[in-house]
């Protein structure tokens, strides 16, 4: 992905956390820049854009979430971002060092966005199944990050096919746990590296479990997009609001990501100055008696011990038996010179 640098890239969703006031929106920015992240992301809908004003039971969220009871249409006119506070979201950002996305849920968002030109596009869980905006989306040629939370297999390869017919190959695939919040038990992280391994694109973690241990894990996994809902202040209530990190909890979880990252490093086998001198501490073969000049060299007089400065250890049984050809004191370091190679 051409924004995604080599270091795992830390997206704060905004989603519907400014409950409905653009100063709070406009200050998550700053907030989301203090905590750490690469890059703050929107949803760009509006609820005639998702769905329709009906009040029968096949609109009514009934689903054991936050928000049973409550309309679709109500839900989503509650939550949007309204359209016209896009450009200045997108102008603060760029202000703050942020890379500023959203996620379309129609050709009007991805039409909106073009003209805001959004560097990259986020197709959300419950629209991996809109092969229409997805090849649409896909089609103006920008890095494609796709959650997974409700797909099956065939899903997945027919948004990837749908990518690639447009000429679009810069996919990245979330794992995703449509659950808000997700329970730890459904999170499923080693599907990262098999995304890797069976889709052959980059993945990632869009993540809804409490807290912040699971980015970190998904890291470690290889993950290189991690995702996270970000909140002003929980204090603010909306429909996001039980399952967003703060400001605070999201720099935890940015700092644990990033120290990950140092942790995993590379494969390394190299000899560093530093390994060298380290080994000044490992065994090797010292003199521990007193010996003369014609002794015999046995496990009394010469051992395998700290500091490494002797012979390697893996000489110690060819050297036992051998003959001193000097005097030499106790504490010496064994050498090759000090010995006969004949008994």
């Amino acid at each position: 992905m051409t924004q995604i640098k080599s270091k795992v890239f830390i997206i704060a969703e905004l989603s519907a956390n400014h409950n409905g006031d653009l100063q709070v929106a406009l200050e998550t920015v700053r907030a989301a820049k203090r905590a750490g992240a690469d890059a703050i992301k929107l949803q760009t809908y509006t609820a005639k854009t998702m769905t329709i004003d009906c009040k029968n039971d096949f609109f009514m969220i009934k689903q054991d979430t936050a928000w049973d009871g409550e309309y679709l249409y109500d839900l989503y006119k509650r939550a949007y971002t309204p359209w016209e506070w896009h450009k200045d979201i997108y102008d603060l950002a760029k202000e703050e060092g942020l890379i500023c996305f959203s996620s379309p849920f129609d050709n009007s968002a991805v039409d909106l966005l073009e003209k805001l030109n959004s560097p990259i596009y986020k197709i959300a869980s419950f629209e991996i199944t809109d092969i229409p905006l997805i090849e649409y989306t896909a089609s103006k040629g920008k890095p494609m990050i796709i959650s997974t939370g409700i797909a099956d297999i065939k899903d997945i390869e027919l948004a990837i096919e749908t990518c690639k017919k447009v000429g679009n190959t810069d996919i990245t695939l979330l794992k995703c746990t449509s659950a808000y919040p997700a329970d730890p038990k459904d999170a499923n992280l080693l599907t990262i590296p098999d995304i890797v391994n069976r889709f052959g694109v980059k993945s990632g973690l869009s993540d809804h479990t409490l807290g912040t241990q699971a980015p970190a894990i998904a890291v470690a996994l290889g993950a290189s997009v991690i995702e996270k809902h970000f909140i002003l202040d929980k204090s603010i209530g909306g429909p996001d609001a039980h399952f967003s990190l703060d400001e605070k909890e999201f720099k935890q979880m940015v700092d644990a990501v990033r120290l990950t990252e140092k942790l995993l490093g590379k494969a390394d086998y190299e000899m560093t100055k530093k390994k060298k001198k380290s080994r000044q501490f490992s065994r090797s073969l010292f003199v521990v008696e007193d010996v003369k000049k014609g002794d015999v060299l046995t496990k009394e007089n010469v051992r395998s011990i700290r500091p490494g400065f002797g012979m390697h250890p893996k000489n110690y049984n060819d050297a036992l038996g051998q003959i001193f050809n000097r005097d030499v004191l106790k504490g010496t370091p064994l050498q090759i010179k000090m010995i006969n190679t004949k008994k």
